[in-house]
């Protein structure tokens, strides 16, 4: 007996900076859930926003080294944000916050390119990770003075994964939650997986070029992640920059990677992944092949290594599911 399609509906829009997709595999909720991806979105913005003086995080700023106690769901991003950092072996790094603010990127990124002042590139370390306290237990958080911190790395992720649950359990059906690119999935998928297009060249479907620039895969569980250097670039006083910094110096990375998209068993753990291969630039494929991660990285040159578990076939069907170990299975 066949089973029959599930239909979808989707709904576009923007938060946190960036692109906002859902899509159920029930057209009728699809309002309800909106609304509740709204408020769930509102809530991590007020949260973690670098960019918003009223935020929790930013209120860290002005601690001073004493212990701050913070809401759970800042205490969750936070102990997501120093769970990358230490399975990407400081790759991810949460203390680049004053990093980014140097290069100038210290607004909303819509607002990034309109802004001229002039830059001063010094390379230093960031502060580092393991100098951050959490205290679940307490609910408080220590940073140390002059540090300031960024969520840029994870929180679009982690949101996009609780989101996700939070949803499908509403819901009682399958949700695709996707923030700028980083997807997360939950509850019962549409026949075949979601059907998600991976690409190395910014823009819209039609205007890729179709030969070996993108490729399908059926994602069933899980989450898929693209970091990349060619989609927020700026320049400033003759620098071309862009927003992925490298923690060993405190600057734009300089990798040979142009994108790099992973599959794992979070959207959180799939971007983690992706920005820190980025970071760690040649030999990246190897250190994911040794996760157990499933990628597909794209060279500055155009040329594309895929790791064990990644759909081979450019511009064709694969099919992504997430394995217990946090790769995927063809």
């Amino acid at each position: 007996m066949s089973t029959p399609l599930r239909t979808t509906a989707a709904a576009d829009w923007h938060a946190l900076g960036t692109s906002v997709r859902l899509v159920v595999t029930d057209p009728a909720l699809l309002d309800s859930c909106n609304l509740l991806l709204a408020r769930h979105l509102a809530e991590v913005d007020t949260a973690c926003s670098r960019f918003r003086t009223d935020s929790e995080l930013s209120a860290l700023d002005d601690a001073a080294g004493r212990p701050v106690r913070v809401s759970p769901l800042l205490a969750e991003a936070l102990s997501v944000a120093l769970h990358a950092a230490e399975a990407t072996d400081g790759a991810v790094d949460p203390t680049v916050g004053s990093a980014l603010e140097t290069i100038g990127y210290d607004r909303d990124f819509t607002l990034v390119r309109e802004d001229d002042r002039p830059v001063r590139l010094t390379v230093r370390r960031a502060p580092g990770w393991r100098r951050l306290n959490l205290d679940r237990e307490t609910g408080t958080v220590t940073v140390p003075p002059g540090v300031r911190l960024d969520l840029g790395a994870t929180a679009k992720a982690w949101a996009a994964d609780r989101a996700a649950k939070t949803l499908a359990r509403a819901a009682d059906c399958g949700v695709l939650v996707s923030l700028g690119g980083d997807t997360a999935v939950a509850g019962e998928p549409p026949a075949g997986g979601w059907q998600i297009r991976v690409q190395d060249i910014t823009g819209r479907v039609e205007e890729t070029p179709a030969q070996g620039s993108y490729t399908t895969v059926g994602l069933h569980s899980g989450g898929l992640a693209t970091s990349g250097t060619t989609a927020r670039t700026w320049r400033r006083g003759g620098h071309a920059l862009h927003h992925i910094i490298d923690p060993r110096t405190c600057l734009p990375v300089r990798t040979p990677w142009r994108t790099v998209t992973v599959a794992a068993e979070t959207c959180a753990d799939a971007n983690a992944a992706s920005t820190a291969a980025l970071v760690k630039g040649a030999g990246a494929e190897r250190w994911l092949t040794r996760q157990g991660l499933p990628a597909r990285l794209v060279s500055q040159e155009g040329l594309i290594v895929t790791t064990p578990g990644w759909p081979t076939n450019p511009g064709a069907r694969g099919t992504a599911r997430p394995a217990p170990t946090g790769g995927i299975a063809a």
